[in-house]
């Protein structure tokens, strides 16, 4: 395993030291880090835990030591684009000085963009990345999430000696979220070929309630004994599927995959139920955001360090954007204390609650075997 190329400290220090002269973007330049400056920050949803529990205040925390006298506007959308539009233009109208932007549909955000960089307002897009020309774009390496999970689906498969006793049925996450498109790509480059694929859907909204019919229509098509597999593209929407095969009288569930290492996936993982899922340290991405936001406000060229400098990559209309790509880390009941536990994202004692103290998981980390 390897951890996450910017370190909680690396990352502070690089956003500290300022990035240089030359500007960063089409937009913005004039804001001063010792006067101070408005930062908009608008996130997805809400039915993917990261978001508020994480994402949010790990972002302001960061924006706070680099610039003290900064002020944060935040608003989260709920996954309705219409109303992230609406969102975005109060803030514009309220006088921010840089967008930071989770689009929840990557192309309508275009107009997003558009009406920011018209206005003189520089937009850094946030794990995915809308269209429109943005400034900079942080996020993970999202090919490599989705081979990340085939790749542990695959070896479960191999060790469990099923891989050619049946078929894996596939639920991708949301057609309007670009990180979903690289998710699939990466996965089925993994899978195909090497499994029999006996259904593959889309998950409008990454719902759950989605994904578990999605989960009882792959049972009636498939059979319940034939599935050998589940590739779910997040935890949110391995929920749904853990309910839909258990509502199908299915007691020995097949290794599903996940991503975003929600405390509820972490707790299937340690009890049996999802074999795995992707972790992706958010504080390193918060903090890059909130060193681009305000590189891209005051003028500067975000540059990146020494270990996980800038690279460019095309939006969906073909547009080179400035970013810094994460690595993501695959998490199974082997190495939950070494990753999320050790650091910081979740205590024994959140994972450990009554429903899980008697797993083998809690009682070694508890010293009780």
């Amino acid at each position: 395993m390897h951890r996450t190329a910017v370190s909680t400290a690396a990352a502070l220090a690089l956003l500290a030291a300022g990035c240089g002269a030359t500007t960063g973007g089409d937009a913005g330049g004039e804001a001063s880090v010792e006067e101070g400056f408005n930062v908009g920050l608008l996130l997805p949803e809400s039915k993917t835990a990261r978001y508020e529990k994480f994402d949010k205040p790990y972002f302001e925390e960061a924006l706070k030591e680099l610039c003290e006298n900064c002020t944060l506007s935040y608003q989260n959308a709920d996954q309705e684009t219409a109303k992230q539009q609406a969102q975005a233009d109060a803030m514009l109208t309220e006088g921010i000085d840089v967008m930071v932007l989770d689009a929840v549909d990557a192309e309508s955000a275009a107009s997003i963009v558009s009406n920011a960089k018209s206005q003189g307002v520089p937009v850094v897009a946030y794990d995915r990345l809308a269209e429109g020309g943005v400034d900079y774009y942080v996020s993970f390496d999202n090919k490599t999430v989705g081979k990340t999970q085939g790749e542990a689906l695959l070896e479960a498969l191999e060790e469990e000696n099923t891989v050619n006793d049946g078929e894996v049925v596939v639920i991708h996450g949301a057609p309007t979220d670009p990180n979903a498109a690289d998710f699939k790509a990466g996965v089925m480059e993994v899978l195909k070929g090497h499994v029999d694929i006996g259904a593959e859907y889309d998950t409008p909204d990454w719902s759950p309630d989605k994904a578990q019919e999605q989960m009882e229509g792959a049972i009636t098509s498939v059979g319940a004994d034939d599935i050998v597999g589940v590739y779910s593209a997040n935890d949110g929407m391995a929920a749904g599927i853990v309910a839909g095969l258990k509502s199908a009288g299915v007691e020995d569930l097949p290794p599903i995959t996940g991503q975003d290492a929600e405390i509820a996936g972490i707790q299937r993982i340690i009890s049996g139920e999802q074999y795995m899922t992707v972790y992706k340290a958010i504080r390193p991405e918060a903090e890059v955001a909130a060193g681009m936001a305000v590189a891209a406000a005051t003028g500067e060229e975000y540059k990146g360090d020494d270990e996980k400098g800038l690279t460019e990559v095309e939006d969906g209309s073909g547009e080179t954007v400035k970013a810094v790509l994460l690595e993501p880390i695959a998490v199974t009941e082997e190495n939950v204390e070494d990753t999320v536990v050790s650091d910081g994202f979740y205590s024994i004692e959140e994972i450990c609650t009554d429903r899980y103290a008697s797993t083998d998981f809690c009682k070694t980390a508890n010293g009780e075997q």
